[in-house]
């Protein structure tokens, strides 16, 4: 009975750089080249259980570019959180650990990709905004094995 009336908790405990990356395999020959690379970016989201109500929310980001099919350079960045979730059902959980925890850790992730980018000598590449919202609900749709809206980034 006593737990009918406990307050929802939601808390950051700390977000954090996990992992970060740069590989420019083809440098220094590759920078002479004047041509303009092409940019592919791709991003993920993973939640695990740390503990009784705390959870961690990853969001990876690998930015590479090429000139042909020659690597000019790649990123690879995990941004991560530590979040107190408690006292909300399983639903309201998944929007949770999928949607808002993803938005917190993600304008860090951004940052950080940016500033590693030019700290390697390139000009640095900013991550678009991303609607965790849309990306959540197509996951979802893909796990039901429904058709998933299309998602636009």
């Amino acid at each position: 009975m006593a737990e009918a009336n406990l307050e929802p908790v939601f808390q950051i405990q700390r977000v954090y750089l996990k992992d970060v990356s740069l590989e420019q395999p083809n440098s220094p020959e590759i920078l002479l080249n004047q041509e303009q690379p092409s940019v592919e970016i791709q991003l993920g989201v993973e939640t695990k259980p740390v503990t009784d109500g705390l959870f961690e929310v990853t969001v990876t980001a690998t930015v590479h570019t090429k000139i042909e099919d020659k690597t000019v350079f790649m990123v690879e960045a995990k941004q991560a959180g530590i979040f107190e979730v408690r006292n909300v059902d399983a639903e309201q959980l998944g929007s949770i650990l999928g949607i808002a925890c993803p938005q917190i850790v993600y304008p860090y992730l951004r940052g950080n990709v940016a500033d590693v980018i030019q700290r390697g000598g390139f000009p640095p590449v900013h991550l678009a905004e991303i609607n965790f919202q849309a990306m959540y609900q197509q996951q979802q749709a893909e796990a039901a094995g429904q058709a998933a809206p299309q998602i636009i980034v």
